[in-house]
């Protein structure tokens, strides 16, 4: 009985610290002449044990439903030993239920993902303060990854992640280190936290669950109805537009979706494609040579 009792509690214990992540990482150095690479793929298996065995969020995943996510550090300069200048692509994607497709979540360049790393080291890490560069800029796309996820499973779903990640970038504010603070530029992570933990920009957040939720999980049984749902949330999109121009989180949001909402809408008739361009020609006017396709499709 105490065996049993044993084996027990021993598999819920494994089952309460499922990870969440489903990260691929690669690491490129088309400029670096150093011979030895090695060491990058010491650093790109330690950064993919970093995201993928860690516990994210309170949430029990299944080893299928796990986040996936692509993370491509391009390293710029390297020393040769222990400091690198790099930029780093974060990608996230959704599954759509009744399908087979993957939405993409998050698309994000981060153009000072620089940092410190010996071949060996521990990736050490901790949520009440700064130890590194590296593992703080792993903890804040995590859970941003992870809250932008949950957003488009629940209303706000993603807030105590966001929350976490601004932690992250307040415990990082002594750094040298560039992309932490608000007066660097206007497109780094201190902007992008701010605008998810911003309570104007809550109906775009709000907006990520109408257009998955409602409105991509819908289309494989009611395609019309889906559709209709997406179209009804995007005019909010011009609207926050206006009242924050040139905001992070919206340039965030149309680098992840303006293909995928052209390919929705492209067979639509031509009354709700030009409804759909004018909605977007207006919220997201940089990449308006796209959405010409709604008006002539092929």
């Amino acid at each position: 009985m105490k065996l049993i009792l044993f084996i027990f509690l021993f598999l819920v214990s494994i089952s309460g610290f499922s990870q969440d992540l489903n990260a691929r990482v690669q690491i490129l150095s088309p400029q670096i002449q150093n011979s030895n690479k090695r060491a990058l793929d010491v650093l790109e298996q330690a950064i993919t044990e970093f995201l993928n065995n860690r516990k994210w969020s309170e949430a029990q995943l299944q080893p299928n439903e796990r986040i996936d996510c692509n993370v491509v550090i391009t390293v710029k300069e390297w020393d040769g030993s222990s400091s690198f200048k790099a930029e780093a692509q974060i990608i996230s994607t959704r599954p759509i239920f009744g399908s087979n497709y993957n939405s993409t979540v998050l698309s994000l360049n981060d153009k000072n993902f620089d940092f410190s790393y010996s071949e060996g080291q521990t990736l050490d890490y901790s949520d009440q303060n700064y130890i590194n560069n590296l593992s703080s800029l792993l903890a804040y796309y995590a859970y941003t990854i992870v809250g932008l996820d949950a957003d488009t499973f629940s209303k706000l779903g993603g807030t105590n992640y966001f929350n976490k990640a601004q932690t992250v970038l307040n415990n990082a504010q002594n750094t040298s280190y560039m992309g932490w603070k608000a007066y660097e530029n206007t497109r780094n992570r201190y902007w992008m936290i701010e605008n998810l933990n911003n309570k104007s920009y809550a109906p775009l957040r709000e907006i990520l669950y109408s257009y998955h939720r409602q409105g991509l999980d819908l289309l494989s049984d009611n395609p019309s109805k889906g559709r209709k749902n997406i179209a009804d949330a995007l005019p909010a999109l011009s609207t926050l537009d206006k009242q924050k121009q040139g905001a992070m989180f919206n340039q965030v949001f149309f680098l992840a979706k303006a293909d995928e909402i052209i390919s929705i809408f492209s067979k639509s008739d031509p009354m709700e494609r030009s409804k759909i361009y004018n909605i977007l020609a207006d919220a997201d006017p940089a990449n308006i040579s796209k959405y010409e396709l709604l008006k002539n499709p092929k």
